[in-house]
């Protein structure tokens, strides 16, 4: 199913995307995960990535959103986007954090060849618990979050009880 809010702007709504997985975690942390992608099949990747993190037993799978195809920003000359959020709960700290999903964006063909450049899959740490971190290789909440339609609509349309 789709929903298209303006020219620019389509909700996608897949088995995966949005759902809701998990209501109990022991774990401490509770991540809000952006995902994006514009090279290659974006939805199985994104599919292959939530079955990665389900039998990863360092994380709790809580729910998605629907998933938001939008253009690009910054370097404009590469095809849309599709975006999602993943939320869920983990006991690693924000740097442990940070390098398993920089090695899971590796493991799906992520290259980082320019700032903004197309890519197969981003997974952003939008925010981590209630922490704020300003380090060089770690800003939470997520630098401009509150600006990116690929974060603000997914997030408004994710399932709230």
């Amino acid at each position: 199913m789709k929903k298209k809010l303006n020219d620019n702007l389509t909700l996608f709504y897949f088995p995966n995307f949005p759902k809701k997985f998990n209501d109990i975690s022991k774990k401490k942390f509770i991540v809000t995960l952006g995902i994006g992608g514009n090279i290659g099949n974006t939805k199985n990747i994104f599919d292959n990535l939530i079955l990665c993190l389900k039998k990863d037993s360092r994380f709790t799978l809580l729910m998605t959103s629907p998933l938001l195809r939008n253009p690009p920003f910054g370097f404009l000359e590469q095809s849309y986007f599709l975006n999602g959020i993943i939320l869920l709960k983990t006991n690693l700290c924000a740097n442990e954090l940070l390098k398993v999903i920089q090695r899971y964006e590796k493991k799906f063909g992520r290259k980082r060849s320019f700032q903004d450049a197309p890519r197969t899959l981003d997974i952003d740490i939008i925010f981590f618990d209630n922490k704020k971190i300003d380090t060089k290789n770690l800003i939470i909440p997520h630098k401009n979050w509150a600006n990116r339609e690929s974060v603000i609509i997914p997030l408004k349309y994710m399932q709230h009880n």
